[in-house]
């Protein structure tokens, strides 16, 4: 990670109507600097504005006051140099494994002289061999597996990620937490991740960034500097994480310990 600004966001504000017609806060005054090449999550209560934060980021909506820059450009839209990961994984069920990461080029108007990367590109996802696969024929942790390679293929300057690990089973959301740093580390991306889950955010990340209730706020950012590969249970992960659940106030001071049967 260098200290070079990737994203700026400056003085961000955000409200919507809701189903029943009323005005609701989602943002105010966020400003957050995110560093090329860095791994930083977003956590908060539900309803804090994180998932807002996030598509602001990518353009997928805009804010009403404040500027968000990439590289010093305003961000007015969606662009493949920010690649988009969404809860599901959203891949096109008619097309393969192989075809679906293709799209990405095609979107681009750049697969023929690009199409040799997709065959690299799934092996450094591990599905070597589940080229002709369609996604109703492998598991959601796989199919996250495809997501996250189509945005990749495209080069994004930096990965957004909308709690992509939130409906898999405990087993397969530690194994793509693991894949997801690998992929972090071989192709030096910027990573942003919201997530509802503390250890996931020490586990993957160089900062984690704290926001309060709505209307979303960011209360704190965190350093983690903890070595990696971080072990999940020793002492020095447990203060970190027992800190934020208490910002969060979501626990007491001492950590329980929990048990997945």
């Amino acid at each position: 990670m260098s200290n070079e600004i990737l994203m700026e966001v400056k003085s961000v504000d955000r409200t919507y109507m809701d189903a029943n017609n009323h005005t609701v806060e989602a943002l105010r005054n966020i400003n957050l600097s995110i560093k090329r090449g860095e791994f930083l999550s977003i956590i908060g209560p539900s309803g804090c504005g994180k998932t807002t934060l996030l598509r602001l980021l990518a353009g997928l909506d805009v804010p009403e006051a404040g500027v968000i820059t990439l590289e010093g450009k305003e961000v007015k839209g969606p662009h493949p140099d920010r690649g988009y990961v969404f809860q599901q994984s959203s891949l096109f069920p008619w097309l393969t494994v192989e075809k679906n990461i293709a799209s990405g080029l095609k979107a681009r108007g750049v697969y023929k002289e690009n199409k040799d990367e997709i065959a690299q590109y799934i092996k450094m996802i591990g599905l070597t061999g589940f080229e002709k696969v369609y996604p109703h024929q492998i598991s959601g942790g796989m199919a996250q597996r495809v997501a996250i390679a189509r945005s990749l293929i495209n080069h994004p300057a930096a990965l957004l990620l909308d709690e992509p690990m939130g409906a898999l089973d405990a087993f397969t959301r530690a194994d793509l937490q693991d894949k997801i740093l690998e992929l972090w580390k071989e192709n030096k991306t910027t990573m942003i991740l919201v997530t509802h889950d503390v250890d996931e955010a020490l586990y993957l990340s160089d900062r984690v960034v704290i926001m309060s209730p709505r209307p979303g706020k960011i209360s704190e950012i965190l350093e983690v500097s903890l070595p990696r590969p971080r072990q999940k249970n020793s002492q020095d992960f447990m203060i970190l994480r027992s800190s934020i659940l208490e910002k969060l106030h979501l626990a007491s001071t001492v950590p329980q310990v929990e048990y997945t049967i």
